[in-house]
């Protein structure tokens, strides 16, 4: 494949800048070396396809005043503990005396709920279109089961609107997009033809093996080669042209389509899930109506031009000398997904 490769690109005129937008992507191009394998000129950019990295400022803030009432428990994943905020972490309030709890799933919250009556909680609700089913299913049981004390602080995005604002913004000339497996598993593929229609720039989704992403990058240059741009799928097991239609009945059934902050990018129209009206009492924000103040980012910290592949995370003055995975300044470093964490993790090879 990656011959392949080498024989499209030779035939191709100039350099070609291709984004993935998907962490699982941006790990598995580094684990397997596919950088360094490239002809030079075939340039991959990391995009804003980590959700524990777009998630702003303002909404950590808001989940730390939601978490610090006495009469809270806040659960929440993993990985959202240590993202910092305006002025601390999940964990750092979590040292501070609030209860805020790690889940695997939003149903163990909902179980935390039925366990303790006497206090609300809140699950932390952050992710692509590939959680937003779930935490869509777990409200609707809360509904079946009558678990008043269970409502949602809902942070969800969606894909191919960052995309459009990529597209739109010309900060950096993009010449191909590898799309996310996981989240187009669900959407499918209808969602990006504006990627094509519009902005005539061609596109593939992926799996997440060195064949799958050889194969992908390969797609790609055949559109560009031959001068047309359509949304092609190389992880054809997997993606379907309509998505799942279960999983996306959980979404429309709950949610609809909101404006949404993307840290470091800013606000993107309908980029984000929010609870329809008649799932208001299931709305944390709407409940507690917690008052945050805007807190910019960090001084000096690159994140936001890193989301959008202007910067490498090494061009950083930061970059591992202040901000470290042990000692994450910006929410890049904060996950294993994170364009800056993963070239942390794999700064040998650079």
């Amino acid at each position: 494949m990656i011959n392949a490769i080498k024989d499209l690109f030779c035939h191709i005129d100039r350099p070609l800048n291709l984004m993935e937008v998907c962490g699982t992507h941006t790990v598995a191009i580094f684990r397997h070396g596919i950088r360094d394998l490239l002809p030079r000129g075939l340039k991959l950019l990391s995009g804003p396809g980590c959700p524990v990295c777009v998630t702003s400022i303002r909404d950590i803030d808001t989940a730390i005043a939601i978490a610090g009432r006495n009469d809270v428990i806040l659960t929440t994943f993993g990985d959202m503990l240590r993202v910092p905020g305006g002025k601390q972490s999940l964990l750092e309030a979590r040292a501070e005396g609030a209860d805020i709890r790690v889940v695997y799933s939003p149903l163990d919250s909902l179980r935390i709920a039925a366990d303790n009556k006497d206090k609300k909680v809140v699950f932390f609700a952050a992710g692509f279109e590939t959680t937003a089913p779930l935490t869509a299913a777990t409200a609707s049981e809360a509904e079946k089961l009558g678990i008043a004390n269970f409502s949602l602080y809902t942070v969800h995005k969606v894909v191919p609107p960052a995309i459009g604002a990529l597209l739109a913004s010309g900060d950096i000339r993009i010449d191909g997009f590898i799309l996310p497996g996981h989240v187009s598993t669900i959407i499918g593929t209808k969602p990006y033809r504006f990627i094509a229609d519009k902005y005539s720039v061609p596109s593939v989704i992926t799996g997440f093996e060195a064949k799958d992403i050889l194969g992908g990058i390969a797609f790609l240059l055949r559109q560009v080669l031959e001068g047309r741009a359509s949304v092609e799928v190389e992880y054809r097991t997997v993606v379907k042209e309509e998505g799942n239609p279960t999983a996306l009945k959980f979404i429309n059934d709950i949610f609809e389509p909101a404006d949404s902050h993307w840290r470091g990018i800013g606000l993107i129209p309908f980029s984000g899930l929010r609870l329809q009206k008649k799932w208001k009492h299931r709305d944390a924000e709407t409940i507690f109506q917690p008052e945050v103040p805007e807190i910019a980012e960090p001084e000096g910290c690159m994140c936001g031009q890193v989301l959008r592949g202007i910067k490498m995370p090494h061009d950083c003055p930061l970059f591992a000398q202040v901000c470290t995975p042990d000692n994450p300044v910006g929410a890049c470093m904060v996950s294993s997904e994170g364009s800056c964490a993963a070239y942390y993790r794999y700064r040998s090879v650079l």
